[in-house]
């Protein structure tokens, strides 16, 4: 059976870890595997949002360290794909973990490449390779720092503690909470309201949003407004305005737009 399965949902794709016997861990082919899905998503026109979750209630407990024991761990190059597989892409569609269980060291790392998480109250957050001398070379020392601020992200960094619950959504790595159980259900209708909205826009925030990293705040700026022109040239604004002006989605109504 292959470590990943790849389900289409209407216009979502679903992306899940399939190595239950490992909690998910990611040897070097999944993490091959999981970059080639996320580049099949990307340049499928038909999909809006992809969601990446993991089998049988564990997210991902990190790269496959019995390979990395044997000298046959993940590829760590400094070009090319991440060791944990999609990790250094900036895709132009939006991501959505889904977390159930554990998301720890690299599972934490590509839950945090993600763009927004969906986690089970009982979820767990955490650097945990911290005690086996294995570093984050995912991003995460990068995304954990920008996403929960460096003294959160210390916290978790230097200590590999786990966080889960309502902590683990004030420090920002949780944007919603769910039941267990019900993570995959709730990205799943959270990806759908992100699939009615007008999409180059959408999109464009988006990349607005990460671009704006490495500028200065007038390059960003500036930025801003070239990508945000496309999508006005593009008549996505002025549809999107004439809907209003025929009364839909008034009053933070979202249903009928």
């Amino acid at each position: 059976m292959s470590s990943i399965l790849i389900e289409q949902l209407d216009e979502i794709t679903i992306i899940t870890l399939n190595r239950p016997e490992k909690r998910n861990a990611v040897d070097r082919p999944t993490a091959k595997l999981l970059a080639d899905a996320f580049r099949q998503f990307n340049g499928n026109d038909e999909q809006k949002v992809a969601i990446l979750t993991g089998a049988d209630g564990t997210f991902c407990a990190g790269a496959d360290l019995t390979a990395v024991s044997t000298s046959k761990g993940n590829r760590v190059g400094i070009e090319g794909d991440g060791p944990m597989g999609p990790t250094r892409m900036l895709l132009n569609k939006p991501v959505i973990a889904a977390v159930e269980g554990h998301a720890v060291a690299g599972g934490l790392e590509l839950a945090v490449w993600c763009d927004l998480r969906v986690a089970a109250t009982d979820a767990v957050f955490g650097v945990y390779c911290r005690r086996w001398g294995v570093p984050l070379v995912d991003g995460g020392t990068v995304r954990l720092t920008r996403l929960l601020g460096q003294s959160h992200a210390l916290d978790l960094i230097l200590t590999g503690r786990g966080v889960s619950g309502d902590e683990a959504k004030q420090m920002g790595l949780a944007n919603r909470l769910t039941a267990k159980g019900e993570a995959l259900n709730a990205a799943v209708t959270l990806a759908k309201e992100l699939c009615k909205f007008p999409q180059l826009c959408l999109r464009n925030d988006r990349l607005s949003s990460y671009q704006q990293w490495n500028m200065s705040i007038p390059e960003a700026l500036r930025n801003e407004t070239f990508i945000g022109r496309e999508v006005i040239q593009s008549g996505e604004t002025q549809a999107g305005a004439q809907r209003f002006a025929s009364g839909k989605g008034r009053h933070g109504d979202f249903d009928d737009i």
